[in-house]
């Protein structure tokens, strides 16, 4: 049984895709994909989310595509991490955990 799809914060997508793209290139079906699994269904990246961050991580550098053969053997456009991207991966991480432990602090106060 899969729990309900979660609401994401602001930012989340974007450091999900750079965290997926960490393991190995992949397009974007299989991001979304490895996410919902991942976490069980309790994440789904919807379509316009995810290409919207894939395309503002592009311009940013962070990370590069190109166009190649899916493995349903069809056209499909292939994401990877750049050094800069994996750079910001862990930056991101890291202030990430910082706020979570931050906010279970206050959650887990007795």
């Amino acid at each position: 049984m899969t729990s309900p799809a979660l609401d994401l914060m602001p930012g989340t997508v974007d450091i999900l895709v750079l965290r997926t793209l960490a393991w190995e290139a992949m397009h974007g079906y299989a991001i979304a994909q490895f996410v919902r699994n991942r976490t069980g269904g309790a994440i789904g990246l919807e379509s316009a989310a995810l290409y919207q961050a894939l395309h503002r991580l592009e311009k940013k550098r962070l990370v590069r595509s190109w166009w190649g053969v899916s493995e349903t053997n069809r056209r499909a456009k292939f994401y990877e991490l750049t050094t800069t991207g994996r750079k910001q991966l862990k930056d991101q991480s890291t202030e990430l955990r910082a706020y979570v432990a931050a906010l279970f602090a206050v959650l887990d106060a007795k």
